[in-house]
């Protein structure tokens, strides 16, 4: 559990295009780190899904998730209903996965 606790202190960094994508190894290791209520489309995406009681805790839980991304420049798609709220990670400049990613899902974590 140290090596999650580390993911979820780090700050994501700026990735220039051109930064390689993270490799299936290294996605694979990642994903170890991170709830269950993520799951991961290849080295493309990463996707949490999360179930509330009620639509204003899913609301409720998103704007954490919004407010923290605006902190962290990393931004997620979100989509928010009644009960539930999904999440979509992926790193644009790069056009796929990188440890900022994993990086803002650990920190979800942590207040999920």
């Amino acid at each position: 559990m140290a090596e999650a606790e580390e993911l979820h202190r780090r700050k994501p960094a700026e990735l220039p295009k051109g930064t390689p994508t993270l490799t299936e190894a290294r996605a694979a290791e990642l994903d170890g780190q991170l709830s269950p209520a993520w799951r991961r489309e290849g080295t493309a995406s990463l996707h949490g899904s999360f179930e509330f009681s009620t639509f204003s805790q899913a609301f409720a839980f998103t704007t954490r998730v919004a407010l923290l991304a605006e902190r962290f420049f990393h931004h997620p798609d979100i989509e928010v209903g009644w009960g539930y709220a999904r999440l979509t990670f992926t790193t644009h400049s790069i056009g796929g996965l990188s440890e900022n990613d994993y990086i803002m899902a650990a920190k979800i974590d942590r207040f999920e």
